[in-house]
């Protein structure tokens, strides 16, 4: 299943990227692609607001140290919390997988993790044919969940960076084998989500509503 994709404005795509090469012009890291400036104005909506976004992002790229967390503690230490898989969904999406039972959140380092969460979206960034599609599907395996699993401060980590630096880039987020105890979780996370984002949320509880989405062969067994 996908999202309908929602055009932007040309003269707003314009104006955009006339703002976005004076910058990159200057300073050659500051670049963003057309895709990525489409993302932006579907987010952010107004050239005004994607252009200060896309400043923010850049500068929130540089003091976070995206391009050094390949080979960082937070990646060495915490690479049974997520993986971005070798193959993708049916529509082509990179695929992240969370198993929640390998999560405590009381034995976390909170900063650590983050970074690693930023490590992933990137490297599954970094897979996306964006000719084809720009965004990921992100799964949620919720199998021997307890309630030491649930981490609300990452959650709204994880919320905070998909909305203010990797805008429109969450397609699908898939929560499987979702326990009981889960209803309750659920509606205080809902609250903190826009009415985009939950819409692109699918809970799936049978194998074949997972074939809607992804082979489940493509999952792993070894975390």
């Amino acid at each position: 299943m996908t999202a309908e994709v929602q055009p932007v404005n040309p003269d707003d795509l314009k104006a955009l990227k006339e703002r976005m090469q004076l910058i990159a012009e200057a300073d050659p890291t500051q670049y963003h692609n057309e895709f990525s400036l489409k993302r932006y104005l579907k987010a952010f909506r107004t050239v005004d607001a994607a252009f200060q976004a896309l400043l923010k992002t850049n500068k929130w790229r540089e003091t976070y140290g995206v391009k050094d967390l390949e080979g960082s503690s937070a990646v060495q230490n915490n690479q049974l919390k997520a993986r971005v898989l070798m193959h993708r969904d049916i529509t082509g999406r990179p695929v992240i997988y969370i198993p929640a039972k390998n999560h405590n959140s009381s034995e976390r380092d909170i900063d650590e993790l983050t970074k690693f969460i930023v490590y992933c979206l990137e490297k599954a960034c970094q897979k996306c044919f964006e000719e084809v599609t720009d965004n990921l599907c992100i799964v949620f395996d919720l199998a021997e969940f307890s309630t030491s699993c649930m981490d609300y401060q990452l959650v709204k980590n994880l919320i905070w960076l998909l909305s203010k630096h990797y805008p429109e880039r969450l397609g699908a987020c898939l929560i499987l084998n979702s326990p009981t105890i889960f209803s309750t979780i659920w509606p205080v996370i809902r609250t903190w989500l826009d009415e985009n984002t939950s819409s692109k949320v699918f809970f799936v509880s049978s194998e074949e509503e997972l074939c809607k989405y992804l082979i489940p062969d493509i999952l792993p067994n070894d975390m």
